[in-house]
């Protein structure tokens, strides 16, 4: 996977695969699953998550609806995803979506809670951890590290004015990250800032803690 500063605009994505993700998305929307506004906004909204290299293994936190996981997973056609998503009627949603998307090959759908895929199969796995709203800085940084093998990146959206004061580089070194600041990415739908961080060591075996506990009681 490449590194270097993330890009000052999101890549485009083909026009075959925006009209097919607009379907699903619009059904995600019907059910709840998706939040209110413009599913082509949210498709180019999720696109800013696209300014690093292509992953070859993803992973995406709570993935709800399906953004941007299904957006970069059709952006980047090499990449192979797994969407974590505890909710049992989202996640058969997106199971669901992936084979109407023709995406089964490489997206695979995790229905538990991200705190025991940490201590799975899935540890230090992934090149990309990818958080749009997952939850807050703490408990996505504790659930994400364990995810990314050193050297692999986590990209978080943030408020739109963000300037990475939310996060603690003393609480994010015990899980063997560094934080490397905010980009404000252009897309259609207007700039989108994204939080990067890098895992730099190998999250220690304490984290992520048991399920619940880093929504309970964050590290900062």
């Amino acid at each position: 996977m490449r590194h270097g500063p993330l890009a000052n605009s999101a890549p485009a994505l083909p026009i075959e695969h925006a009209n097919a993700l607009h379907v699903v998305l619009r059904e995600a929307q019907r059910l709840g699953f998706l939040g209110a506004g413009p599913v082509e906004e949210q498709v180019s909204r999720s696109l800013a998550f696209g300014v690093v290299g292509a992953p070859t293994s993803a992973v995406d936190l709570g993935s709800g609806g399906g953004v941007p996981a299904f957006v970069l997973a059709a952006l980047w056609e090499q990449s192979n995803w797994a969407l974590i998503e505890s909710n049992q009627k989202r996640a058969g949603f997106l199971q669901r979506a992936v084979v109407e998307l023709g995406l089964a090959g490489r997206c695979q759908i995790l229905c538990q809670r991200a705190e025991e895929l940490g201590r799975g199969t899935t540890r230090s796995s992934a090149d990309l951890v990818t958080a749009r709203s997952f939850g807050p800085p703490a408990p996505t940084a504790e659930c994400a590290a364990p995810l990314l093998h050193t050297g692999g990146l986590l990209l978080v959206a943030e408020p739109p004015d963000g300037t990475g004061d939310r996060w603690s580089s003393p609480a994010l070194s015990l899980l063997g990250l560094v934080f490397n600041g905010v980009s404000r990415v252009t897309t259609p739908a207007g700039p989108t800032t994204v939080a990067r961080l890098e895992s730099v060591s190998e999250c220690p075996d304490l984290y992520p803690r048991r399920a619940g506990m880093p929504f309970k009681r964050p590290l900062f």
